[in-house]
């Protein structure tokens, strides 16, 4: 530690997932794959805990960032202390019967199937029998009006894409920088999931105190146990990623697909994704300096604030302080392997989804640079010159101020500093791949070295299953020993009604989903099943499950 550095506070770790937009296509593979693990059942019918949205667009539900509306994270008060947003005990003793401030079915969309028997059954006539879309909640026919994924490929779209809250903002801040016209317009897609926060808003909003963070990962969960589905937790959160469920009358949330990472596999959403923009690790921060990083009076401070919260795994004072907290040795070489931490701290290309919520979240995004390329390309211009390039940074299709609404609390600097880092990395692996030596020049131009910038873009573009995916699995043998001591009806996901859907017997082994579908009495799948597909991911030659 430096002379006369502040001492480390409380260490702990965090998972944290880091997002690269420039590779998202906008496939919602991550979004399917994640609805058929979790929320494939009744009552969930319209909850998304992974989404991808086209931005500008209204988000799903429709325009959550419009915290005047919704009153979701956090605000200073008076006293410049941290508040909920949506009022103190007094408010929600008085709303805890009858939250006002929710988003209702239309906000989200009403879920639809079709009446496919009507295909088959349909008497024969001069028409064309049509499968007629029939609600999910009540069964009546009914006319599709909204989606998750309306605004899809429709970014600039005249009809939706002015009311983007961020657009609104930004127009009210520097003026008509965005035009909706076919020849300009801009879009780029934003997958998301739950932030899980240093400072969940939704854990603070809990009456009941079902929303915790697991002290181990940081991972936020909802005890089903607990829940008394008073639904504070929704308004609460500003990103509106906690769900009721309609039927269990709980509340549910993304679990960081926490029975997979346990034992070192990522999430579904990671390992599914066709871009492979997705990246997972361990951050270690300080505690003790969270609160005070939320509290920071400028919102702009916000990103900078929590930057600074973070530690230096290679800092041996904060492997000390780490080892003194309990945290385990496999833990902190996994910090020090961390592509997250690479992209959040070191090469700092990674930034905060609305850090103006205060609620410090863990999941961040690599702004898109693509753009930029071809807008260059098509003036005549060699689109990878890095002169060429941090030039049209600022005439970006996607306007600086854009993004800066989404990742900075408006501020431009953090995501020009991204999106130069980006151009300089795309020139110089230019000129190496074309066989020519690199002057140096772009890299010094934003204050990286080569090799550093060549170690970016291998991590960017051409990283492998083990670089992205940074899972430690300190508590291996715990994990062990509770799954093969386990008994059929003790699965942490049987909750009723849960992803688990367990059943109590054999009667009940054909479940509502199909066969097999329902609880059997067979021996449980054990954990080493869990290591051998992980070891399949990066094998040269298929290995069988047990």
């Amino acid at each position: 530690m430096p002379s006369g550095a502040a001492p480390v506070g409380r260490v702990m770790a965090q998972l944290a997932m880091v997002m690269n937009l420039d590779k998202c296509i906008g496939c919602h593979t991550c979004s399917v794959t994640c609805k058929q693990t979790w929320t494939n059942r009744s009552g969930m019918e319209y909850v998304w805990f992974n989404n991808v949205e086209t931005r500008p667009g209204l988000g799903y539900p429709r325009r959550y960032e419009d915290q005047e509306r919704w009153r979701g994270g956090w605000k200073l008060n008076r006293r410049g202390k941290l508040q909920l947003r949506q009022g103190g005990r007094l408010f929600k003793m008085a709303s805890i019967f009858a939250n006002p401030v929710l988003p209702v079915v239309k906000d989200y969309y009403e879920p639809w199937t079709y009446d496919y028997r009507n295909l088959t059954n349909a008497p024969l006539g001069d028409d064309y029998p049509v499968a007629e879309p029939r609600s999910l909640i009540t069964g009546k026919p009914m006319k599709i009006v909204w989606s998750p994924n309306w605004d899809d490929n429709l970014g600039g779209g005249q009809e939706h894409a002015p009311r983007d809250p961020n657009v609104e903002k930004m127009r009210a801040e520097v003026g008509e920088k965005i035009r909706f016209s076919f020849e300009q317009t801009f879009m780029f897609y934003l997958p998301r999931i739950c932030e899980h926060c240093l400072n969940p808003a939704c854990a603070a909003a809990c009456p009941s105190g079902a929303i915790y963070k697991r002290t181990e990962d940081g991972i936020v969960l909802v005890d089903q146990d607990q829940c008394r589905g008073w639904r504070q937790c929704v308004t609460g959160c500003p990103y509106k990623k906690i769900y009721f469920n309609h039927r269990t009358g709980k509340a549910e949330k993304c679990t960081f697909c926490y029975p997979r990472v346990e034992v070192g596999l990522p999430t579904v959403c990671s390992e599914t994704c066709v871009g492979r923009l997705r990246y997972l690790g361990v951050v270690l921060y300080d505690a003790d300096k969270v609160t005070a990083a939320a509290s920071v009076k400028d919102e702009k401070d916000l990103y900078e604030a929590q930057l600074g919260v973070f530690l230096d795994p290679e800092d041996p004072e904060v492997r000390r302080a780490a080892e003194r907290d309990g945290i385990a040795h496999d833990w902190i070489e996994a910090a020090r392997r961390s592509p997250v931490h690479a992209l959040i701290s070191t090469y700092k290309v990674a930034l905060p989804l609305h850090p103006e919520y205060r609620t410090m979240p863990m999941v961040w995004y690599i702004p898109p640079l693509s753009p930029v390329v071809e807008a260059v390309s098509e003036s005549g211009h060699d689109g990878e010159d890095a002169g060429n390039l941090f030039g049209a940074i600022d005439a970006l299709r996607i306007p600086l101020e854009y993004l800066a609404e989404l990742f900075t609390a408006g501020d431009t600097a953090p995501v020009r500093a991204s999106l130069d880092k980006l151009a300089a990395m795309r020139s110089h692996m230019r000129d190496v791949n074309l066989g020519r030596t690199p002057d140096g020049s772009a890299a010094e131009a934003v204050g990286m070295t080569p090799s550093q910038i060549q170690e970016m873009f291998r991590l960017l573009a051409v990283a492998k299953y083990e670089d992205r995916y940074v899972i430690p699995t300190a508590a291996q043998a715990d994990a062990r020993r509770l799954e093969e001591s386990a008994v059929p009806d003790q699965c942490s996901l049987d909750y009723e009604d849960g992803p688990g859907m367990g059943a109590q017997g054999p009667a009940d082994a054909d479940g509502p989903f199909g066969a097999d579908s329902g609880r059997k009495p067979l021996p449980l799948v054990t954990i080493e099943n869990f290591h051998a597909m992980r070891r399949r991911q990066t094998a040269d030659e298929e290995e069988p499950l047990s």
